[in-house]
């Protein structure tokens, strides 16, 4: 028995060190170089945003941030490298839209997206703008769904890509106001927005920091935004919920995550550290020059996000036929 009991108690000892071991090496986070992995090519949103919080990050902790870019399939690729990462929150995830997408488009993936990441926070939402060619006799919302609905299989819209925040815009629009439209994807949101411009597409779903300029010079003409609040860089213009879709969102975002298994110590202290960078007026126009709203979420909340959104991007996918590719 007294053998036994002292077993037990050197067992407890152990695991008491083990986890004070644990909790002083979570305190001393970060004591060498954090990479962020933005899983797309240098310039778009993602790796800008990515470099903002690196920089943020660089100096409130007095260590080495650095972005690593790995695009590719979706961002897949560089999603795979922090999925196997140590879970040590040394290599952290810059997640977009296609995090929660990619589930539904991809007939596998080669990691879990809930069980082998940790969510950190929400960093920020960037909605999409309904832009037509001037061509287009629609002035609303409303006139658009009728003049569509009289013209099935007719009018084709433009987006940045395949799976891109604007492919599910768009998806889901044309589900809500019945619409049969063709997708005709583009490799960003650049070439789109010039196609439309140029009148060989009809109808684009784009950025906001893609379309500000196009709309301000009166080239294409623009009827809603895509979010449940109105967007800060175009207030006179209604959201689609307004205008005649309630409920409607589809909106782009990009979020932090680590490797499951993170310590939850770690994760509070980079939550932490984003929830101050409102305060940093330089940094809050950084995410406005590209239309976006910084938006930081507790891990919680963005766990629920992502959960919950696979779930409609899933049924979104399944509505609209988009068949699974390959990898």
């Amino acid at each position: 028995m007294n053998c036994l009991s002292l077993n037990c108690l050197m067992k407890a000892g152990l695991l008491l060190l083990l986890a004070a071991a644990g909790s002083a090496a979570a305190q001393a986070y970060p004591s060498r170089t954090v990479r962020i992995i933005a899983p797309i090519a240098p310039g778009g949103a993602t790796d800008v945003f990515a470099r903002t919080l690196a920089m943020h990050y660089a100096e409130a902790w007095g260590q080495q941030v650095v972005v690593d870019n790995r695009p590719g399939a979706g961002g897949m690729i560089g999603s795979e490298l922090v999925a196997k990462a140590p879970p040590d929150g040394y290599t952290l995830l810059m997640a977009y839209t296609s995090h929660v997408v990619n589930p539904s488009l991809w007939t596998r993936l080669p990691y879990d997206t809930l069980r082998d990441f940790s969510p950190v926070t929400m960093v920020a939402e960037v909605p999409n703008v309904l832009l037509l060619h001037p061509s287009v006799p629609a002035k609303t919302v409303p006139e658009l769904i009728q003049f569509a609905r009289r013209r099935p299989h007719e009018l084709d819209y433009g987006t940045s890509g395949i799976a891109t925040a604007a492919h599910m815009a768009a998806a889901l629009f044309a589900q809500r106001a019945g619409l049969f439209l063709t997708h005709v994807p583009y490799k960003g949101g650049a070439p789109a927005i010039y196609e439309l411009i140029g009148g060989q597409i009809s109808i684009l779903f784009g950025s906001v920091a893609t379309a500000v300029p196009a709309i301000s010079a009166g080239r294409v003409r623009a009827l809603a935004v895509t979010s449940l609040k109105r967007s800060t860089a175009l207030p006179s213009l209604p959201t689609l919920a307004e205008a005649a879709l309630p409920g409607y969102e589809a909106i782009g975002w990009f979020a932090l995550f680590a490797p499951a298994q993170t310590s939850g110590t770690v994760i509070h202290k980079i939550n932490t550290e984003t929830l101050l960078i409102p305060r940093q007026r330089e940094i809050r126009e950084r995410f406005q020059a590209h239309g976006a709203e910084f938006q930081p979420s507790s891990s919680t909340e963005l766990d629920e996000r992502v959960r919950r959104e696979i779930v409609k991007w899933r049924e979104v996918v399944r509505t609209a036929g988009i068949p699974p590719m390959k990898n």
